[in-house]
């Protein structure tokens, strides 16, 4: 696929994985959002469900890839590309990994709790990385997120 095309893709893909970060945003979660895509369908969506499922696995990435894999009948998604618009954890890398995703797509690095701050051998060989699609975009709506959090007052 000719760069141009990809980079608009990529975009469009990252406009719904946003479009997720903001269902996250609306249930007072970390705003992360992610879908998997096949070809050029989406097959799995996820937001954060931390903190309404109570759940510390409950990530985007989780949640998009259990989706994906429910609709592709199996587990390895091979021919798959995952947006999500924060790098993701060392824990949803090593799921990544284990899927055998073929491409992984995100917005915001996170130089605190990505998973390059433990491994950049964690994803499966043939996976190919693309960071900053709507860098801009992904950052801005996880500072807001942390700033409104600042501002509450703490609850004794």
């Amino acid at each position: 696929m000719e760069g141009l095309e990809q980079q608009q893709l990529d975009e469009k893909f990252m406009r719904l994985a946003l479009n997720e970060a903001h269902h996250a945003l609306d249930a007072c979660e970390v705003p992360i959002g992610a879908v998997v895509v096949s070809g050029e369908t989406v097959v799995g969506r996820g937001h954060n469900l931390v903190e309404t499922l109570r759940d510390p696995t409950a990530h985007a990435e989780m949640q998009a890839l259990t989706a994906a894999a429910s609709t592709l009948g199996g587990k390895y998604l091979q021919g798959c590309t995952l947006y999500v618009t924060v790098e993701p954890c060392i824990m949803c890398a090593g799921a990544i990994g284990w899927a055998q995703v073929a491409r992984v797509v995100w917005g915001a690095d996170d130089p605190k709790k990505g998973y390059r701050c433990y491994s950049d051998g964690v994803f499966h060989p043939r996976t190919t990385i693309t960071r900053g699609v709507l860098r801009g975009e992904c950052e801005e709506l996880m500072t807001r997120f942390f700033a409104s959090l600042r501002r509450q007052p703490l609850v004794k």
